[in-house]
Order: structure tokens, then C-alpha cells, then sequence
């Protein structure tokens, strides 16, 4: 009996997942579906400690309040995708975007703040047809306009309430030269490469143009307008609303609003600083403030713990399932 020789051109007969793995070829698109539940998986490794102690106090706290803090943290997600709708003109799937936002809210707490969420809502204009030069004057829009909101809250509550945070308690003591120095030479370092570095000024004017035309064409347009700016003011204000909720729940003897005071001024405060979500950071800076704003400090940190673990932790496995998702389906 006689055995043909197998073809040479056999892998490309077979399904494409043997195929693949016939040519010797790593299936980049399922290692990118799995990678964000291994980063949970990391993730919550590391902070088990905080995870046991969140879910204890949750166990202890009021359950109607409990779920009014989930409705503010869900409702974060929709500010987030009205918001980066209103930031460009071209009109984007809406069941799409909103899944998008839930997804990058767990890529950003993989991965430094900010950049887990501007890379995931990046490629998903992309994929929309979207221009790079055009997505990219979206995402600074975006950032700009839900910073501005945000340190706009701030400063108005601070009007109404100017003594709802006793900033001294905030800063340690020796800090302020250090930290005006160092914001002193990141501006110098900022100035000096735009002015003698011919490539980063060409890059930079050419971005800002096309980014003053994007923000031109957004504002002609009243409903984009609106989504633009109502989104940006809503974000910040189901955050700080959240954390007012755990804070019932727990009986944190701290008025709502002097919690929503010192949640803008922490995040305020940890915005620049790059770690994971502001893992670790934020914690820290909100239970400061919220000791600043009059609460014990036991009381404070359970608060802080638990409204973690509601606006962190629990959606952080179904974001990541999303995420891979997403990528699987070409979404993103």
C-alpha cells in the first residue's frame, strides 16, 4: 500500500485556528481577549487584603444606600459615553459606545490612569472610520472638557462651602515647596522642547489646530454642545455622589456635600499621579480628605474601602469579560 504525500500547501486547507497553528503563528486576538482577566486576576492578588476588608464593611452597611451608590456608579458609564459622543462630530453607535465605556473603565484600572481608557476609546473610533487626527483632537477635547468640569465643581462648592475641607490637613507638612518645584521644572522642561525642538513644536502646532477646528465644529452644533459639557459636569457629580452614598450607608457623620468637596479635591489631587486607576492613590487622598472634611478616620477609610469596592472592584471582572469581547468581535 502506497501513502501520498500530504500537500504542500496543507496549513492554508485547514480551519484558520489549526491553520495558525500549523504556520507557527501566536493567535494574537485571543491572547488579547484573555490578557485583561489575567491583569484582574494580578490585580486583585495584590490588593486581596483591601478586597476582604471592603466586603466586610459592605456587609454592615445600609443596603438602600449600597444600591443608590451602584445607580450613581452605573450612570458614570452613560456621562462617559455622552460625554465622548458630544467631543466629536461624527455621530457613533450608541450600544456600542456604551459598552465601550464600561470596558475601558476596567482597562483604565489596569493600566496607568487614563491611558487604558484613551487607548480602548482611540481604536474604537478607528474602527468607527473615524480619522486619527480627528480622534485624537476627540480625546483631547474630551480630557479638557471633564477636566475643566471638574476643577469648576470644585471651586464652586469651595465658594458655598468654603469650610467644608480643611486643606492644611491635605498637604504634609514640607510639601508645598517640593511639590511647586517640581511642577516649576515639568512647565520649564514643557517650554524649553517647544521652543528649541523643532519636531515636538511641528507636532504640537499641528495637533492644536486641528484640535481648535474639532472643538469650532462641536461647539456649531448645539445638541453636540450640550452632550459635550452636560456630560463632563455629570461625570464628576455621579462620582462624588456615589461616595455620598457609601458614606450614608455607613453613617460617616460628614454632610453630602463637604463629601462631594473633598472627593473633587482628591481626585483633583491624584489626577497627575500614574498608577493603575489610581489604585492605591486615591484611596489614601480620599480617606485625607474625608478625615479633613470632619469624619473619624476609622469611619472614613471603611467608606472609602466600600465605595471602592462598588465603583472598582465589582465591575471590574464583567468590564474585563467586555474588554475581550469587544476585541474578539472587532469592536475595538
Amino acid at each position: 500500500m502506497t501513502v501520498e504525500p500530504l500537500p504542500q500547501n496543507l496549513p492554508g486547507r485547514l480551519p484558520g485556528r489549526l491553520s495558525g497553528r500549523l504556520s507557527g503563528r501566536l493567535p494574537v486576538r485571543q491572547i488579547l481577549c484573555l490578557l485583561p482577566l489575567a491583569l484582574v486576576a494580578v490585580v486583585a492578588v495584590r490588593h486581596r487584603s483591601v478586597l476582604v476588608a471592603g466586603f466586610g464593611h459592605l456587609t454592615s452597611a445600609k443596603w438602600p444606600w449600597l444600591l443608590a451608590a451602584a445607580a450613581a456608579t452605573c450612570l458614570t458609564w452613560v456621562a462617559a459615553a455622552v460625554t465622548r459622543q458630544g467631543a466629536l462630530v461624527q455621530r457613533l453607535p450608541r450600544r456600542r459606545l456604551l459598552a465601550t465605556q464600561f470596558a475601558a473603565g476596567a482597562a483604565n484600572h489596569l493600566l496607568p490612569t487614563g491611558l487604558g481608557a484613551s487607548a480602548v476609546n482611540l481604536r474604537f473610533m478607528t474602527v468607527c472610520g473615524v480619522p486619527p487626527a480627528r480622534s485624537s483632537s476627540a480625546l483631547a477635547l474630551y480630557l479638557l472638557a471633564e477636566s475643566v468640569a471638574r476643577v469648576g465643581l470644585l471651586l464652586a462648592l469651595l465658594v458655598a462651602f468654603p469650610d467644608a475641607v480643611r486643606f492644611g490637613a491635605l498637604v504634609p507638612d514640607g510639601a508645598v515647596g517640593p511639590l511647586l518645584l517640581a511642577a516649576g521644572a515639568v512647565v520649564c522642561v514643557a517650554v524649553t522642547a517647544l521652543l528649541f525642538v523643532r519636531r515636538v513644536r511641528t507636532v504640537v502646532s499641528g495637533f492644536l489646530r486641528t484640535a481648535l477646528g474639532e472643538a469650532r465644529s462641536v461647539h456649531t452644533r448645539p445638541a453636540r454642545a450640550l452632550a459635550l459639557w452636560g456630560g463632563s459636569f455629570s461625570f464628576p457629580v455621579c462620582q462624588a455622589a456615589g461616595l455620598a452614598a457609601v458614606g450614608q450607608a455607613l453613617g460617616l457623620p460628614v454632610p453630602p456635600l463637604h463629601m462631594a468637596v473633598a472627593y473633587l479635591a482628591a481626585t483633583v489631587a491624584v489626577a497627575l499621579v500614574p498608577t493603575p486607576g489610581g489604585i492605591g492613590s486615591v484611596e489614601a487622598a480620599l480617606i485625607v480628605a474625608l478625615v479633613a472634611a470632619g469624619g473619624p478616620a476609622a469611619v472614613a477609610t471603611a467608606v472609602v474601602l466600600a465605595y471602592r469596592i462598588i465603583t472598582v472592584w465589582l465591575p471590574l471582572l464583567p468590564g474585563a469579560l467586555t474588554l475581550g469581547a469587544l476585541v474578539r468581535l472587532k469592536v475595538i
